[in-house]
C-alpha cells in the first residue's frame, strides 16, 4: 500500500505521542527528544554531542507543515553533571515545552493527520519522511509501494500501512 498524501497519527496519553494535537490555528506535535547530528559517529565524547530537544512543529488545518519551534536545552554531559532539579537540562527542555504548548490557543490532546515534511536543525534532521526499505526516501516506485513508510526524526517513530495511526518504534 503506497504512503498516504496524509499521515494520521494516533494520541497516546502519557506515551511517546502524548503531546499532539489541535489548537485554534490547525495541529501540532511537539516532543521532548535526544538526538545526534545526522553522520555522527559515537566515539569517546560522544555525551558532547548527543543534544536534547524541545520540538513543536504546527501544521494548518489540511495537515501542511506551518512551522517548527526547535531548541536545545543542552548535552548529554550536561545532564549527567546535573541530573535532578531544575537547573538540569530535562527541566529547562520540560520548562520550555510547557511554555510552548500553553502559547497554542483553544489546545486539545488528540489524533492528527499531517503530511511528510522535513528540516534540519543543528545538522539534525526533523520531520516526517517518507521512506523506503531499499534505504531510498521520498521518491517512491510503484512497484514498491508495500516497502514505503514513514518515520518521525529524530524520534524514530515509524508509520506505516494499514495507516491507523499506530506506530513502531
Amino acid at each position: 500500500m503506497a504512503v498516504p498524501a496524509i499521515i494520521p497519527i494516533a494520541h497516546e496519553p502519557d506515551y511517546r505521542t502524548d503531546t499532539i494535537g489541535r489548537y485554534a490555528g490547525g495541529q501540532f506535535l511537539a516532543s521532548i527528544t535526544y538526538a545526534f547530528p545526522d553522520g555522527f559517529t559515537v566515539d569517546d565524547g560522544w555525551e558532547e554531542h548527543k543534544r536534547l530537544y524541545t520540538v513543536l512543529h504546527r501544521f494548518d488545518h489540511e495537515g501542511r507543515h506551518i512551522d517548527s519551534d526547535i531548541r536545545c536545552a543542552g548535552t548529554w554531559a550536561e545532564q549527567l553533571q546535573r541530573p535532578p532539579g531544575e537547573n538540569s537540562v530535562m527541566a529547562r527542555a520540560q520548562s520550555r515545552m510547557t511554555a510552548l504548548l500553553d502559547g497554542l490557543p483553544g489546545r486539545e490532546y488528540g489524533d492528527i493527520a499531517i503530511r511528510p515534511f522535513r528540516l534540519t536543525v543543528d545538522g539534525v534532521l526533523f520531520g516526517l519522511v517518507v521512506e523506503r526499505h531499499d534505504g531510498g526516501e521520498d521518491e517512491c516506485d510503484e512497484d514498491e509501494d508495500e516497502d514505503e513508510w514513514v518515520e518521525l526524526y529524530p524520534d524514530h517513530l515509524g508509520f506505516y500501512a494499514p495507516w491507523d495511526g499506530q506506530y513502531d518504534t
